[in-house]
């Protein structure tokens, strides 16, 4: 699968788009004539900058209103089409996009068309070029690829072919079957985008909100297996319009866009037998997973015996302490937490620049060395660390935030991990251990009532908002995951975006919160702990009521909920009366969906904003939301010292 990116796709100047281009691992590039003008060096320069960089220059675009112009203007637009020629031949490219008519003046016909763009076949032939003609969905006379393909056929032209772009088909709803039928050699290129499915005016969607393949709504995959059921060889180029890739880094949405066509490619190898000319380079499944092996935390000596005494009164009993490193572990049910107090190495440098945080997650997946296979062919970064003598060595892979994700299966000794690496408490060579921890060394017969928490219910990660479809597409792609629907989190200081990844089964659900602002609690958590990460664990249990109770018991600290809350929630639902008097006694949110009831019971912040959950489902498929603007309140209120005003 050759790949392609336009210019206009990503930030920066043109020689931060072309390094980061070409830094990502495409194929070639477009130049955006608007990248080429603002660049002051000459077209042989710029094509000389490309093949440094080991690229080549896919399409020169865009030309416009050309085909049924009158006249005196049809002999201008012949006229500047020779310019671009010119330009072409110096930048050393050979293929020009002509996107359809938007003039007011310009005049319809399938034959008008047809007759300009074979005189423009024989200028281009003429200096060894070819022109693409592409269907803009708002074009005023063409606005339909099949429209474009007749223009195309009629033209009769070798040096004049078809330029597809999927958001100009599929946001017209388009059938694309139509494709199939299209010879592959009068297919020029093909561009590539997404878009989140939004009512609105055309021309306003494509020029603010396409995104990465993957990243959207759109069957782009369907359109791509189309496309390569024709025999199509040649590039698959993205050109992108979207206002928050136009303020990201250069290198991030690069790579995202290289992993977005990696991941199309195998999609459409594995669902369509007819795109074997696609060529993509064979790779595992996505990784199935199995639930979440251990989120773990980094954090100094004092900071640790504040993060222990949180958890004991969650319910959390020390289990054992790691052979060589100062780590703790702490378990509940199926839960394992690790407490690193390590004073070099990983997690003491992610300590060093975002204070105490949950720096890392395990996944239990189905084959570990799969998952790692497949998330290094999708252009994860991976992660190495030294490990000690018969300790095991977890694959791992960086993720959001620059943390980590550790990689776990139950085919080896991945799955006896805790086993391996950690002396379970108790043992007399435990004893001394446990020193070395700064992770407690209480000791283990000290009262610690159960919680009756069962396993992680979600993880909840903060990221800034323009970095949130890198991270959808990131645990789509490598994992067995879905995204749901974006909704608005209500926080009083602004909006907070928030979308699911999930698993079918629900073994693990990832919250995406993006922040926009730093006055959001959302935004707080990024600006104060310097970067994207772990905001909030949940934790599931099957009796709301007993985990609350227990955890009274062990001096638990929930987060206060307004009084006024309940008389709402009681009246929305029809509660009974006696149900709302345990809710309120307990601070426990309640919201209800059409498969079921959700009951959630929060702690206070812990550090800049990181806090626990707990929850009860009772068939509810969602995540509170409604409860989101309550909840953030009441955490604001918690974080502000007493007689402080609001901001």
């Amino acid at each position: 699968m050759k790949t392609s990116i336009a210019t206009v796709s990503i930030s920066g100047e043109l020689p931060e788009k072309l390094e980061a281009i070409a830094r990502a691992g495409f194929d070639g590039v477009e130049i955006f004539e608007n990248d080429f003008l603002a660049f002051d060096g000459s077209p042989a320069d710029v094509g000389r900058m490309v093949r440094d960089y080991g690229l080549t220059i896919t399409l020169f675009q865009p030309f416009r209103d050309f085909e049924g112009m009158p006249e005196p203007l049809r002999g201008r637009t012949f006229d500047r089409a020779e310019r671009k020629f010119d330009v072409m031949q110096e930048l050393g490219t050979d293929l020009l996009l002509v996107c359809s008519n938007v003039s007011p003046v310009s005049l319809g016909g399938i034959e008008r068309a047809a007759a300009d763009f074979h005189e423009l076949g024989e200028r281009a032939a003429a200096r060894g070029l070819k022109v693409g003609y592409e269907a803009l969905a708002w074009g005023r006379h063409i606005s339909d690829h099949r429209d474009a393909w007749e223009i195309v056929r009629r033209a009769d032209h070798p040096n004049i072919g078809l330029i597809l772009d999927s958001f100009h088909t599929l946001s017209k709803k388009i059938d694309i079957n139509s494709i199939r039928s299209i010879p592959k050699d009068k297919i020029f290129i093909v561009q590539l985008a997404d878009a989140p499915l939004i009512d609105m005016d055309l021309l306003y969607w494509s020029r603010h909100f396409r995104n990465m393949p993957g990243e959207g709504d759109l069957p782009v995959r369907e359109f791509t297996a189309a496309v390569a059921e024709t025999g199509y060889d040649g590039y698959f180029s993205l050109e992108i319009f979207n206002d928050q890739f136009r303020g990201g880094q250069p290198r991030a949405i690069a790579a995202d866009g290289c992993r977005s066509l990696i991941y199309l490619g195998d999609q459409v190898r594995r669902s369509s037998p007819g795109a074997a000319s696609l060529s993509v380079p064979a790779m595992p499944d996505r990784a199935r997973v199995e639930g979440v092996g251990f989120v773990e935390f980094s954090a100094d000596e004092k900071d640790a015996a504040d993060l222990v005494a949180i958890l004991k009164t969650l319910g959390f009993r020390r289990t054992g302490i790691h052979r060589t490193k100062k780590v703790a572990l702490f378990q509940q049910g199926g839960i394992r937490l690790l407490v690193n107090t390590e004073d070099r190495g990983f997690a003491n440098a992610s300590f060093a620049v975002h204070g105490t945080s949950a720096y890392a997650t395990a996944l239990v997946v189905d084959d570990a060395q799969a998952a790692l296979a497949r998330a290094m062919a999708l252009g994860a970064e991976p992660f190495i660390q030294a490990v000690g003598p018969g300790e095991v060595e977890i694959p791992a892979i960086r993720g959001v935030g620059g943390g980590l994700i550790y990689l776990l299966d139950d085919r080896s000794e991945l799955g006896r991990f805790s086993e391996i690496d950690f002396i379970p408490v108790g043992d007399k060579a435990g004893a001394g251990a446990g020193t070395r921890t700064g992770a407690g060394t209480e000791p283990e017969a000290e009262a610690v009532v159960p919680a009756h928490l069962d396993h992680v219910d979600h993880i909840a990660q903060t990221v800034a908002y323009e970095e949130m479809p890198t991270w959808l597409l990131f645990y789509t792609a490598i994992f067995e995951m879905q995204k749901t629907p974006m909704v608005d989190i209500i926080d009083p200081a602004g909006v907070v975006r928030s979308q699911v990844v999930e698993n079918a089964s629900g073994t693990l659900r990832i919250t995406l919160n993006g922040a926009e602002n730093r006055r959001t609690l959302a935004g707080h958590f990024i600006a104060e702990t310097f970067g994207s990460g772990i905001q909030h664990l949940a934790f599931a249990t099957g009796d709301i009521f007993k985990t609350a109770k227990a955890l009274k018991q062990n001096g638990f600290r929930p987060l206060s909920i307004s009084p006024n809350y309940y008389g709402d929630v009681e009246a929305r639902f029809g509660l009974d009366p006696a149900l709302t008097e345990r809710l309120k006694a307990d601070n426990i949110l309640y919201d209800r969906d059409d498969n079921g009831e959700y009951f959630q019971l929060y702690s206070t912040t812990y550090g800049e904003g990181f806090f626990f959950e707990i929850v009860e489902r009772r068939g509810y498929k969602g995540y509170g939301a409604p409860n989101a603007i309550f909840r953030i309140a009441a955490l604001k209120k918690q974080m502000r010292p007493e007689g402080m005003p609001r901001k």
